[in-house]
């Protein structure tokens, strides 16, 4: 009986010590949108709907500011699952920050889309490095969408398979490269979900985050 008591009360040490070590921190408490900041370009594009975020209504866009309001990283991991529907279009920024209005001018977008017209999509660093034509998730069903982000370099993964792996060159200048996003390229920032048309509808849940060194 005593073997058996401290062979459980270790299984709870490895337990405790597992997730101290893990350092991931939930971004999303599944009741309502403490920790979030959305601009309200259009107003009520963000709702929790049982335990899920809903963006649905227009263009839009949500920064993540954490307990403190100030929510930054630099070297970070960043998982949640990810649901599309029929011909919705969104996506999640990162190395951004608040904006007024507008598509996010800082960071890069990491796109969510499946079946909307925009021929880039989910899975894909948006301009830069895309997945054209074929969407990696399927609308209706939800994926897991991971970036990572070390140095210049920075990965996405959906289900566990990568779909964008791209290091940012050392003389980088978006200005020319891409015209239009002089704002495109890695500095530190915080997470932000885009609400992108009235048509579309997209579902977001389990959202962590981990700082790196």
């Amino acid at each position: 009986m005593k073997q058996t008591i401290l062979a459980l009360l270790s299984l709870i040490v490895l337990g405790i010590s597992a997730q101290a070590e893990d350092n991931w921190t939930s971004m999303f408490n599944g009741k309502d949108l403490s920790g979030w900041k959305s601009n309200d370009e259009v107003p009520g594009v963000y709702t929790v709907e049982e335990g899920k975020l809903k963006v649905s209504g227009g263009r839009a866009h949500i920064f993540y500011v954490g307990a403190d309001n100030n929510a930054k990283f630099k070297n970070f991991e960043f998982k949640a699952k990810v649901m599309t529907t029929a011909g919705s279009n969104s996506g999640i920024y990162i190395h951004t920050e608040f904006q007024e209005k507008g598509w996010p001018e800082k960071g890069y977008e990491c796109q969510v889309n499946s079946t909307h017209t925009d021929i880039k999509k989910t899975g894909g660093l948006y301009a830069v490095k895309d997945v054209l034509n074929d969407a990696p998730n399927k609308d209706g069903e939800w994926c897991d969408y991971s970036i990572k982000v070390e140095g210049k370099h920075i990965t996405i993964k959906i289900n566990g398979i990568v779909t964008a792996d791209w290091t940012e060159p050392e003389d980088w200048d978006p200005i020319k490269t891409l015209k239009n996003m002089p704002g495109r390229k890695l500095s530190e920032g915080t997470i932000a979900l885009q609400g992108h048309d009235p048509k579309s509808t997209t579902y977001y849940k389990d959202l962590f985050i981990k700082a790196l060194p």
